[in-house]
C-alpha cells in the first residue's frame, strides 16, 4: 500500500470484503455491550494478519470498523477506570 498516511479509511474501498467476513458488520450502536466487547477483540486480534496480509480494501474496513467499535465504546463509557499500572511515572 505505496504512500499509506492512514486517512485511506475513507478512500471509497468497498465497505464490505470476504477477507475480513463479507461485510461492515452490525451497526456499532446496535451491539449489547457484550456483543461491542466481542467484535472488539476479534479486530484487535485479527489486525496484525490484516495489516501484514490483507487487501487494501480490507485494511481500509478493518480500521473503518475498529474505529466505529471503539467509539461508540467510548460513548458508552467516558468514564472508564483507567488502570494505574498502565500510566508512565508522572502522567
Amino acid at each position: 500500500m505505496a504512500g499509506w498516511d492512514g486517512d485511506q479509511a475513507d478512500d471509497g474501498l468497498p465497505a464490505a470484503d470476504d477477507e475480513i467476513g463479507g461485510g461492515p458488520g452490525i451497526d456499532a450502536v446496535e451491539l449489547t455491550d457484550d456483543d461491542l466487547l466481542r467484535e472488539m477483540g476479534s479486530l484487535h486480534r485479527t489486525r496484525l494478519e490484516t495489516l501484514r496480509h490483507g487487501t487494501d480494501a480490507a485494511l481500509a474496513n478493518h480500521l473503518r470498523r475498529t474505529a466505529d467499535l471503539e467509539t461508540e465504546y467510548l460513548t458508552r463509557h467516558p468514564g472508564r477506570e483507567v488502570d494505574q499500572a498502565r500510566l508512565r511515572d508522572g502522567r
